[in-house]
């Protein structure tokens, strides 16, 4: 490790820009990632597409990319730079999302979409890794909820800014535009992060030398060997199948959501976008800010309210999907919409900050890795698929909006209450899990 490294991240103000950079990169995935969603009404019509090709597209097959080739880049990222994994991941994801401007029919968007999974599978869990590094454990939940906020914005600027756009120019331009200025924040990360050093934050917090590593730290384990670390904490198996479920309710509901408003509001992919952009945008950050700081707070008196917070959050979801999702007018959609959403964001940061706490220094970006691993292919992999397949079966004897009415709440709901049980289930063995590291 260089030197000037240590001495950067001893700095506040670096350390703050680090993450703020890597929340940035985090807002361009799902920038890209979720634009498609904005779009689908306009390549429905002009490709003359299904609502299971849709699904497809916007997530089972970026699922499956994007969560197995997650594994060996984070491998990878613990060898030969976090930072330049990142940076490179970036640039291909923005390349890649940039060309679907060009896809002339659906085996070409699939290939593309293919394209964007594989870049972005790079981009999160290094930079989970990275952030574990720099902020302190009680602190981690936090930072890693802040990082998380990129999400949210990414939704914010993809359904506001990606509506506006497609409104505008059409689907194909709304691709280019949104792809291409990652290129250039490839180039900054590539150029202004420095690799942070192993446990820095942890040594610091210690008393130790941060810029000394023990010979323990510098050993990188196996893939194998960390997957079957975590495997065998019983509380992550609970969380990982916890957060997949909800991410599963998230996506099914998530991806269909522009869709479902203009059949069955008929309101314009404009008029859509803007108002799904404030609430996914400002509440989902409102949610995950909130859900770390709570979860860090309260982890004083024990492990289990990193699982106990969000499992409270998603209760309180449960009747707020039926008062959305069966709304008479749209302006009583967007009132239960807006708090269904914040408190469906509570899950992400507590459920990775107590993850990395399970596993070693080298080990936490393949601990991300892992849980996105599970979380992606179950999550966004099934639940749009699923949504948009019973959709199509309902649509003969519901209509074109019934029928994604009534896939979208049987699916929330079945998904949701299995997630709240296994975050239950978590916090009785997680205390014991994380203090076994």
């Amino acid at each position: 490790m260089k030197p000037d490294n240590t001495a950067q991240y001893l700095r506040p103000v670096y350390r703050w820009y680090v993450l703020a950079m890597l929340t940035l990169v985090y807002t361009f995935n799902f920038v890209d990632r979720q634009v498609i969603v904005i779009l689908q009404e306009q390549i429905r019509a002009d490709l003359g597409l299904m609502d299971w090709q849709l699904g497809l597209l916007s997530g089972f097959v970026f699922a499956v990319f994007y969560s197995v080739l997650g594994l060996p880049i984070a491998h990878l990222s613990e060898s030969v730079g976090r930072k330049r994994v990142v940076a490179v991941a970036l640039a291909s994801w923005s390349a890649m999302t940039a060309l679907s401007g060009a896809a002339q029919n659906f085996i070409h968007l699939l290939l593309l979409r293919i394209g964007v999974g594989i870049g972005e599978a790079g981009g999160s869990p290094p930079s989970h890794s990275m952030i574990s590094d720099i902020f302190p454990r009680r602190r981690r939940a936090l930072a890693l909820s802040i990082f998380s906020m990129g999400v949210y914005i990414g939704y914010l600027i993809a359904y506001g800014f990606g509506g506006l756009v497609a409104e505008s120019l059409g689907w194909r331009m709304t691709f280019i535009v949104v792809g291409l200025p990652g290129i250039l924040v490839a180039v900054i990360v590539a150029l202004t992060i420095k690799e942070p050093p192993r446990g820095f934050a942890d040594r610091v917090a210690a008393g130790l030398d941060p810029a000394a590593v023990d010979s323990a730290d510098q050993v990188r384990p196996s893939f194998g060997e960390t997957w079957r670390l975590l495997w065998s904490r019983k509380s992550f198996r609970h969380i990982a199948l916890a957060a997949s479920l909800q991410s599963l309710a998230g996506y099914g509901a998530g991806n269909f959501i522009p869709s479902f408003i203009i059949r069955a509001h008929d309101m314009t992919i404009g008029e859509v976008g803007w108002r799904l952009a404030l609430i996914m945008g400002i509440g989902g950050v409102i949610g995950v800010v909130t859900s770390g700081w709570i979860a860090d707070r309260l982890a004083h008196r024990g492990e289990q309210w990193y699982v106990l917070t969000p499992a409270i959050a998603l209760i309180a979801t449960l009747p707020l999907t039926l008062l959305t999702f069966l709304a008479v007018t749209s302006g009583e959609m967007f009132l239960f919409y807006a708090p269904y959403f914040i408190l469906g964001a509570m899950w992400l940061g507590p459920s990775l900050a107590v993850t990395h706490s399970m596993v070693g220094l080298r080990q936490r970006a393949v601990a991300s890795a892992a849980l996105f691993f599970i979380l992606n292919l179950i999550g966004l992999g099934l639940g749009p698929l699923i949504v948009g397949s019973v959709s199509d079966l309902l649509r003969p004897a519901l209509g074109d909006a019934d029928g994604l009415r009534y896939s979208i709440i049987g699916t929330v709901l079945v998904a949701k209450v299995w997630a709240i049980a296994h975050f239950l289930l978590a916090s009785r063995s997680i205390s014991a899990d994380v203090n076994r590291t």
